[in-house]
C-alpha cells in the first residue's frame, strides 16, 4: 500500500483518526483488541508513525526525568523499574539524573529541565538548603513534579512516602525486645525529611521503654565509603553499642565490614537492623525494614500521568503513604 498515513489507516480500518493516534501513543482509553488490530495492520504495511512530528504539534517530548540521589542502591533501582513500567505503557521514555546527594547538582538538573526538555519530573530530593524556589519555577512552566521517598514539605506537589516513623519505632522496639540497652542510630543526613522522621521514631521507642536518648549514639555518617568505615569503627570502639539501627542500607553494609575486621559477632556481640531493599539481605541474614520500592515507583508515575492528563488544570496535591515491613532475620536474633 503506497503513501500510507494515519488518515489512510483510519479509512481502511473504519476507525477515527483519533483512535488510530491513541493506539500509537499507548493510551489506555482504547480497547485492547482495537489497538492490537491497528498495530498489526500498520506493521503488515510497514507503517511507523512520525512521533517526532506529532510531539512537536502537541508540544510534548514524551519523556520524563527521574532525579535520584543514587542508582546503585536497590531501593532506587526498584523504584525506577516501577516508574519505567508505567512510562513505557504510556509510550514515554525516562531520563535518569543522579545527584549523589549534592544539592547543587539537583538545582542544576532542575534548571536544565525547566525549559520544556521533559513533560514531567519524578524526584527523590537531596534534602539540603531551605531555598527551593528553583522548583517553584516548574509550576509556571506547567511541568508537573512528584516527590517520592525523600520530600520537601514546603513544595506543593504530590508525594509518595512510606510510614517511616512507625517503621523506625517498630525496628527500635524490636532491638529493645532482644535485650539491647545501647542502640546506635546510623544516619547520613538528619536534615532530610526521612532522616528526621526516622530518628523521631527511634527516639520515641527509647522513651516508651524508659531508655534515655543519648545524642552520642546518633552517629553522623557521610557519602564516602572509606570515611564511613572510620566513623563506624570509632563509634563501635568508643560508644560500645550492643545494637545498631541503620537509617540507610549502605551504612549497615559498612557496619558488617567493620564488624568482620574487628571480630565483632553479629548478632552475638552486636545486633543490627536497617532500612534496606537489598535483595541479598536474606542471604546476609540482615534484619530489614523493607519499603515497597517498586510500588512507590508505580504510584509516583501514576500520579504524574494523572497531572499530565489534566493538561495544566489545577490538581489537588496529595501525599500517599505506603507501608514498609519489618523482616526479622539472623542479625537481630536473640
Amino acid at each position: 500500500m503506497d503513501n500510507i498515513n494515519i488518515k489512510v489507516l483510519a479509512k481502511k480500518l473504519n476507525l477515527s483518526t483519533s483512535t488510530i493516534s491513541r493506539a500509537f501513543s499507548g493510551s489506555t482509553d482504547i480497547n485492547k483488541d482495537t489497538r492490537e488490530r491497528i498495530l498489526a495492520f500498520a506493521k503488515e504495511h510497514n507503517f511507523l508513525p512520525n512521533h517526532y512530528a506529532a510531539n512537536l504539534r502537541d508540544k510534548k517530548t514524551r519523556t520524563l526525568a527521574v532525579i535520584v540521589p543514587e542508582i546503585a542502591n536497590d531501593f532506587f533501582a526498584q523504584a525506577i523499574n516501577g516508574i519505567e513500567e508505567v512510562a513505557r505503557k504510556k509510550g514515554f521514555y525516562i531520563l535518569l539524573y543522579r545527584t549523589d546527594d549534592v544539592f547543587e547538582k539537583e538545582v542544576s538538573f532542575v534548571n536544565y529541565l525547566n525549559n520544556g526538555k521533559v513533560d514531567g519530573i519524578i524526584m527523590s530530593v537531596s534534602g539540603e538548603a531551605n531555598d527551593h524556589n528553583y522548583l517553584k519555577t516548574l509550576a509556571k512552566k506547567n511541568i508537573p513534579v512528584v516527590f517520592f521517598d525523600r520530600v520537601y514539605e514546603d513544595i506543593d506537589v504530590s508525594k509518595v512516602t512510606t510510614n517511616d516513623y512507625e517503621s523506625s519505632f517498630e525496628a527500635t522496639e524490636h532491638l529493645i525486645s532482644t535485650g539491647c540497652k545501647r542502640i546506635a542510630y546510623l544516619v547520613v543526613n538528619k536534615s532530610i525529611s526521612i532522616g528526621k522522621v526516622r530518628m523521631q521514631g527511634y527516639a520515641d521507642a527509647l522513651a516508651k521503654h524508659g531508655m534515655v536518648f543519648n545524642d552520642e549514639l546518633v552517629v553522623d555518617c557521610s557519602q564516602d565509603e572509606k570515611i564511613n568505615y572510620s566513623i563506624i569503627k570509632n563509634a563501635l570502639e568508643d560508644l560500645k553499642p550492643d545494637g545498631i539501627f541503620s537509617s540507610v542500607e549502605r551504612l549497615a553494609v559498612a557496619a558488617y565490614y567493620v564488624c568482620n575486621d574487628m571480630n565483632i559477632s553479629i548478632p552475638g556481640d552486636l545486633k543490627v537492623v536497617s532500612f534496606s531493599s537489598l535483595q541479598i539481605a536474606p542471604l546476609l541474614g540482615l534484619s530489614t525494614v523493607t519499603q515497597p520500592a517498586y510500588e512507590m515507583g508505580i504510584k509516583a508515575a501514576t500520579l504524574l500521568f494523572d497531572e499530565l492528563d489534566k493538561k495544566g488544570q489545577h490538581v489537588f496535591k496529595k501525599t500517599h503513604v505506603l507501608k514498609s515491613k519489618l523482616f526479622v532475620r539472623k542479625s537481630s536474633a536473640i
